[in-house]
């Protein structure tokens, strides 16, 4: 599943429901720092900017959440997902941080994770479609998983190998995709799990 970031949603917002009291322009001219040396690929300024910023105030919801997107995209997901565990934790009515983890889970190959915390981010959120797009491609990984499974216990099995083909098409076909779906080879079909 490809990282969904919601962060323009949330540098339009001034402050999450129940969020400290910081100073809105403080908090936008950060965030709009921090975002600018993001997207100029400065990752590790970025990350140094929004670390001062959190020790001054280390409860900022959309600091914590920026800081999350960043320290994924740099491929440092075990953080990335600390992060946002914790931002659950102290923010349980927030459904972005459950869509944002279910999608690090599902790139780690945990799709009951993800599953358990896209469908706590609709429950927070029933109109947030990005969520609802991740269940759906979560879903589709599971029944691929479910489908190969199937066919290494049974290869001679008739139309497994044509439903694997068929989830992994579907994958492929979108670029959300939560990860790619075992082959129906022979060889796929044989290995141990």
């Amino acid at each position: 599943m490809k990282f969904r970031r919601l962060l323009l949603a949330l540098l339009c917002v001034t402050a999450f429901a129940g969020g400290a009291a910081v100073a809105a322009d403080d908090l936008a001219g950060d965030l709009a720092e921090v975002t600018r040396l993001y997207h100029a690929g400065q990752t590790d300024a970025a990350l140094q900017r929004a670390d001062t910023y959190l020790a001054a105030h280390p409860r900022d919801p959309q600091m914590r959440f920026l800081e999350a997107v960043i320290l994924a995209d740099a491929q440092r997901r075990s953080e990335a997902v600390a992060v946002l565990e914790k931002l659950t934790q102290d923010y349980p009515d927030l459904a972005e941080p459950y869509n944002n983890l279910a999608a690090l889970y599902a790139a780690n190959g945990d799709y009951e994770k993800a599953r358990a915390a896209l469908q706590q981010a609709l429950r927070l959120n029933p109109n947030y479609a990005t969520a609802h797009e991740n269940l759906g491609d979560v879903y589709a990984a599971l029944a691929g998983e479910s489908y190969a499974d199937a066919l290494r216990l049974d290869p001679g099995r008739a139309g497994v190998a044509a439903k694997i083909e068929r989830v992994r098409a579907l994958v492929a076909s979108t670029r959300t995709g939560v990860a790619a779906v075992p082959a129906a080879s022979a060889a796929s079909a044989a290995a141990p799990r």
